[in-house]
């Protein structure tokens, strides 16, 4: 069976099977279920960039890139053409008109100034304590920052059968109600957690994912770390196992249904291929221009709004 029947059956289970929530937040509706897995084996040389609808590649290895980098400003993503994360700080933006304290953008203004204003940028271009800034510059209360992918790299180096190589990304000090009014994170931390292991030689990566938007984020979210695992066996000098993905509560938004009914009735096509340059040695040698796609076939996009939801929610 093809290894993308797990994500469709998914997809069904959800739409049969999901419980109606609504976003307190933004009023958003979804369907969800609790606690599922999908797994994708690297032996037979496949990468699982999905095919029933055309996954968004450059957003894929940029937004890769932007983590692995430890940055957490969109100006990046801007500046490359990526825009999957213009929403967040545009709401960060947003708060701030609502309460008078500086002039209302639109959208494309707002992501104009940011190409073109590095002061601006400096100041509305930031999420900080996400996914880049947590694994590369983890905060202690000493003032000094923890690097944790680095890390996993010299464990697993050092002890191939470490059990302990962990980045975590929920830093309860900042986020929803348990931070304090000042340092609460407005974003919403959801792939929270990763865990890189040795078996039979070679590097797997099980990946923990608290909410997961399956027709929007998730299809992302599994290229992005199969490909993270493929670039840790790569400086580890090894072969790729398994990608592991494991959900807390994975949904369907009410709105995506008929993109989703849409979806479902394709027939996956054979997965891509991926080729790493042997430059990659170290953390610090990944860039964009050093992964390869091959092969690549898809049925067309299919669209839908993303939601803002989640993160923290102010009662008025």
């Amino acid at each position: 069976m093809h290894p993308e029947h797990q994500y469709l059956s998914l997809l069904k289970d959800i739409l049969e099977n999901g419980d109606r929530k609504v976003d307190r937040g933004t009023g958003d509706a979804s369907f969800s279920v609790f606690g599922r897995q999908i797994r994708f084996d690297f032996s037979k040389d496949e990468f699982p960039l999905l095919t029933t609808k055309k996954v968004y590649w450059k957003g894929v290895l940029h937004e890769l890139y932007w983590f692995f980098s430890g940055q957490n400003n969109i100006k990046y993503l801007v500046d490359n053409g990526v825009h999957i994360w213009d929403d967040y700080p545009l709401k960060i933006y947003n708060e701030a008109v609502k309460k008078g304290a500086i002039p209302p953008l639109s959208k494309e203004e707002f992501i104009k100034k940011i190409t073109d204003d590095a002061e601006f940028a400096k100041k509305w271009g930031e999420l900080p304590k996400i996914y880049g800034e947590l694994w590369r510059r983890w905060p202690t209360r000493s003032g000094q920052t923890i690097d944790q992918l680095q890390w996993v790299i010299n464990e697993l180096t050092e002890d191939p059968n470490a059990h302990n190589a962990i980045v975590n990304s929920w830093n309860p000090e900042y986020l929803y109600t348990m931070a304090s009014r000042d340092d609460a994170s407005r974003f919403p931390i959801c792939h929270n957690m990763y865990q890189v292991n040795i078996i039979n030689q070679k590097v797997c990566l099980q990946l923990y994912q608290r909410s997961a938007d399956i027709f929007l984020g998730v299809p992302f979210n599994i290229a992005s770390y199969a490909l993270l695992t493929l670039i840790i066996a790569k400086i580890l000098n090894r072969e790729p196992g398994e990608f592991i993905h494991t959900f807390g509560d994975v949904h369907i938004y009410e709105n995506h249904t008929e993109a989703v009914k849409e979806q479902l009735k394709r027939e996956p096509k054979p997965f891509p291929k991926i080729i790493l340059s042997d430059e990659i040695k170290t953390l610090n040698d990944f860039t964009p221009d050093k992964v390869k796609l091959e092969n690549y076939d898809s049925h067309p996009p299919l669209k839908a709004e993303l939601s803002v939801s989640g993160g923290l929610f102010e009662k008025q």
